[in-house]
């Protein structure tokens, strides 16, 4: 039996909408039963779907990269969020294989032509933005190697991480996420929810050693 998550959201925190919020846990789990798919969490949420940063969502995106459920089951795609939220979201579920289930379309989700050719554009462009990144992150590394610059002085426990391959997650975000005053355990939280399997640790040794190239 395939294991699924059920998400529920409403809009607003008025009494009227908690009726919503049941009905579509309810309808849901009456669809799972239907496919014989395996509930291990449902999420219920009072949120705008334009909100990115979700308890709820990144918590659900949590449990799917560390693969408890493949499945998610929403009452249709607007429910998961709205606007460039609703994409980025289908685009990270996309990644992961995550199948989505709508009541709306009594089955797996369908994406319109439109939507199926912006996720396409996303791709593209997440790969060269990560290809440009790696390109810029690699000359500094070497033009700070050219002024002295040794990167094994932010490393400890070498010894202990022979061969092990870097983990490459995007700095300009964990630098954006700090201008706002976020810890770096909550960074890797929300870096962990956009597929980046990162520690704190990882988080915070990555962060120095930006700031060292960005003082040379």
């Amino acid at each position: 039996m395939e294991q699924a998550i059920i998400y529920c959201r409403v809009s607003t925190n008025k009494e009227t909408q908690e009726s919503s919020l049941q009905r579509q846990k309810q309808e849901l789990s009456s669809f799972a039963d239907a496919y014989e798919m395996n509930i291990i969490k449902v999420f219920e949420e009072k949120a705008s779907g334009y909100e990115l940063e979700r308890a709820n969502i990144l918590e659900m995106l949590e449990m799917f990269q560390a693969n408890q459920a493949s499945i998610l089951l929403i009452q249709d795609e607007t429910r998961l969020g709205r606007g460039n939220t609703r994409i980025a979201l289908l685009h990270q579920l996309s990644k992961m294989g995550i199948s989505i289930y709508t009541l709306s379309q009594n089955g797996q989700l369908q994406l319109s032509e439109g939507d199926s050719m912006v996720l396409q554009i996303v791709s593209v462009v997440e790969e060269y933005q990560r290809k440009l990144h790696n390109a810029k992150i690699k000359r500094g590394m070497q033009k700070a190697i050219h002024h002295g610059y040794d990167p094994t002085d932010n490393l400890s426990n070498q010894h202990l991480a022979n061969g092990r391959e870097r983990i490459e997650f995007p700095i300009e975000e964990v630098i954006r996420l700090r201008n706002n005053n976020l810890t770096f355990k909550e960074i890797a939280s929300i870096l962990r929810g956009m597929g980046y399997q990162v520690s704190k640790a990882t988080v915070h040794r990555r962060y120095k050693e930006y700031q060292s190239l960005e003082s040379k």
